[in-house]
C-alpha cells in the first residue's frame, strides 16, 4: 500500500508540474514585446509612426566607382548617393589623380541637384533609387 500511495504522490506531483509549465508558457510574452499594444489598431498606429520616422532615414544608397583618367587605372574614383526616401540628401565624389585627390560634395532635393552632376554622379542617384524597392 505504501508503494501505491507513492506512486500516486509522483504522479500527481508531474501532472501539477506539467500544468505549471503549461500555465507559464501561455503568460510568458517574448522579449521586447511588452511595449507593443495588443490591439490591431495599436499595432497599425505603432507601424505607422515606424513608417514616418524611416521616411527621413538615409536609405537609398549606391556608389560608382571608375576611371576619372586615362591613365589611372583601378577605378579609383568614386561617387557615392546618400538619399531618403524623397530623394533628398547628398552626392560625394572623389576623383583620384596621379598626384592628388578631389573630394566634392553636392546637395540633393528630391532626385535633382541645382549644381551640375557628373554623368558618375547621376548614374549613382539612379541606382540609389532603385537601391530599396
Amino acid at each position: 500500500m505504501p508503494t501505491f500511495l507513492a506512486g500516486v504522490a509522483v504522479a500527481l506531483s508531474a501532472a501539477a508540474l506539467l500544468l505549471a509549465v503549461l500555465a507559464w508558457s501561455r503568460t510568458r510574452r517574448p522579449t521586447g514585446a511588452e511595449d507593443l499594444p495588443m490591439d490591431t489598431v495599436g499595432l497599425r498606429r505603432e507601424v505607422a509612426a515606424l513608417r514616418k520616422e524611416a521616411a527621413g532615414a538615409l536609405r537609398h544608397l549606391a556608389v560608382v566607382r571608375y576611371d576619372a583618367f586615362e591613365e589611372m587605372g583601378g577605378r579609383l574614383s568614386w561617387s557615392l548617393a546618400l538619399l531618403d526616401d524623397g530623394g533628398d540628401g547628398v552626392v560625394l565624389t572623389s576623383i583620384r589623380g596621379r598626384n592628388e585627390a578631389r573630394t566634392y560634395a553636392k546637395n540633393v532635393t528630391g532626385w535633382r541637384s541645382d549644381q551640375e552632376l557628373s554623368p558618375e554622379e547621376e548614374e549613382a542617384i539612379t541606382h540609389s533609387r532603385v537601391s530599396t524597392r
